[in-house]
């Protein structure tokens, strides 16, 4: 079990208004992250879940059972809400060993020393620091306590797993390797786990469902695939992917097989079954063109239906290169795999599947042609 639903939650800092009316669900064994730039009110949600934070309206319930019900001024208590909450300090015991870390919670709760020595090693050895029980916290690397922290959570088999940006604190090379971790404890343990960080590739590779949190407004909830190929705003195509998408100013004008759209990359016809409801009532209006990196091919030789453009830099990166390029007056990032070369202010031509293309609104920025899904 480990169901949580929030309805109509608005949180107040005095007159700061840092929750408005959040509606979100996390079906039993979702890797739910909540993503967004600082001050979103990302961690605040968190909170809010975990009892730390009291929403001023608002009702949470867990597994179907109200826990939370602000106009009643009703609160479950947060130890008995059945959630464990890892915090982006590791908060461990400096004074205790790794061993003396985890148990600390099933000691308060009295229970056997033969189940609590079973259930400790048993998370220790799950993330993989077994041979470290007798250490102490000053004797581990960052990840290491790390570990230990998330170990200490899970020990207890809790139906919630909190984690406020747990890996923030790790170098690149570990952040990967927790992320790995943090996938394969998901898997095993079938746990729901709702994870708060700023770094979208954290959210893309280990969610099950990412909800988009901007100034307080939720967004857009999907899974990591649907929000990356269909955003649901300019503001969301924007904050998604590395690098990032290509925004091209464009003209659409309706027809009677579709929406005709213009620009400065050719023209196309969106057919009716991708188009989304936010399609505006006007005959015509102003739009933009979203198309993400890779979907985009470079030439080095006129092919048919190619659009000449102008090589402005070219960044290898080893495993990919990144490609600026200028055409009709337009910046246009280019993401091709493995190392390219080109030169400076060398003339190549492009091309793209229309139907890999997003199209937004100019005035209200909303998606109003998805794409065909990969």
């Amino acid at each position: 079990m480990g169901r949580i639903e929030l309805k109509n939650i608005n949180k107040y800092y005095g007159k700061n208004h840092v929750l408005k009316d959040i509606n979100l669900i996390a079906e039993e064994g979702d890797f739910l992250t909540l993503l967004g730039p600082s001050g979103c009110g990302k961690t605040t949600t968190l909170r809010v879940i975990a009892g730390l934070e009291k929403p001023q309206t608002g009702e949470i319930f867990l597994d179907g059972k109200q826990i939370v019900n602000a106009g009643e001024q009703f609160y479950v208590d947060p130890g008995k809400r059945g959630m464990d909450l890892v915090f982006q300090s590791y908060a461990l015991w400096p004074h205790m060993t790794v061993f003396d870390n985890v148990a600390f919670g099933l000691v308060v709760k009295k229970m056997p020393s033969v189940v609590i020595k079973q259930k400790v090693m048993a998370a220790l050895d799950r993330m993989r620091i077994g041979s470290y029980s007798q250490r102490y916290p000053s004797e581990l690397s960052g990840g290491q306590q790390q570990r230990v922290a998330i170990a200490r959570a899970i020990v207890s088999g809790a139906k919630v797993l909190l984690l406020d940006e747990p890996l923030s604190n790790l170098d690149a090379k570990l952040r990967v390797e927790m992320r790995s971790e943090l996938k394969r404890l998901h898997h095993d343990l079938g746990t729901t786990i709702v994870y708060v960080t700023h770094d979208q590739v954290e959210a893309l590779t280990m969610s099950t469902k990412i909800a988009i949190f901007f100034e307080g407004v939720l967004e857009q909830v999907a899974s990591p695939m649907e929000l990356y190929q269909n955003p649901f705003s300019l503001r969301v195509a924007d904050f998604i992917g590395n690098p990032k998408i290509n925004f091209i100013s464009a003209k659409a004008e309706k027809m009677p097989d579709g929406i005709q759209i213009t620009s400065p990359l050719g023209n196309f016809l969106a057919k009716p079954e991708l188009l989304t409801n936010a399609v505006p009532r006007d005959v015509s209006f102003d739009c933009i063109l979203g198309i993400r990196p890779e979907k985009v091919t470079i030439s080095t030789s006129p092919i048919p239906g190619a659009i000449k453009a102008s090589v402005y830099s070219v960044q290898p990166a080893g495993s990919e290169t990144i490609i600026n390029l200028k055409v009709a007056g337009e910046s246009l990032l280019v993401k091709e795999l493995g190392i390219k070369n080109y030169r400076m202010d060398q003339d190549v031509y492009i091309s793209y599947e229309p139907g890999k293309a997003n199209v937004f609104e100019k005035a209200g920025g909303r998606l109003v042609k998805r794409v065909i899904s990969d």
